[in-house]
């Protein structure tokens, strides 16, 4: 009786195959320019390399929590500092759109574009000119929703560029790798 594979086949090295060996490790400084000096900086201590800003890579979950967090915070703070003003809040949610596009991981790339209108719509709930009950908060979303829809294709249109662009770089340079 002939039996089927179930699992598809594994691309990598077989168990018993030999391993590459690893790259060798950062050497570290000696003792010495470890140490400093009560008063300051030591002389035989290197420069200090300059700090770099954040680079999150946020999973797609995070991603979309970072977004949603991110817009609902700054439409209570529209809300609370501003009056709610819908243009500011527009105006608030592009670099949102392109810091969640920017870092979102490669293998979520997909999520961001899709994430950012959701968290523009929670956030706009803080923001836009509801009357009293659902129904009339439901009704000021709306009409808020028709009225900003400028601020919400440009932001996702930030974040799709973003998210091409990432991926071609990451196509190449997979390519690259395997050439």
């Amino acid at each position: 009786m002939e039996h089927h594979r179930t699992r598809p086949r594994q691309h990598g090295p077989r168990r018993g195959a030999p391993r590459a060996p690893l790259p060798p490790q950062a050497r570290r400084r000696p003792a010495t320019a470890e140490r400093r000096p009560a008063g300051g900086r030591s002389r035989t201590a290197p420069v200090d390399a300059p700090r770099r800003l954040p680079n999150p890579r946020l999973t797609g979950l995070g991603c979309g929590l970072f977004c949603l967090a991110a817009m609902f915070l700054l439409g209570f703070l529209d809300d609370l500092l501003l009056g709610a003003s819908l243009t500011v809040y527009g105006v608030l949610f592009l670099p949102v759109c392109a810091l969640t596009a920017l870092w979102v991981r490669g293998g979520d790339l997909p999520t961001a574009p899709v994430v950012v209108p959701i968290a523009f719509a929670a956030g706009l709930l803080t923001v836009s000119d509801g009357g009293g009950g659902f129904l009339g908060g439901l009704m000021g979303l709306v009409t808020a929703l028709s009225t900003q829809a400028g601020w919400l294709y440009g932001g996702t249109l930030i974040a799709g560029v973003i998210v091409i662009a990432r991926r071609i770089r990451l196509i190449r340079r997979r390519r690259r790798l395997r050439a």
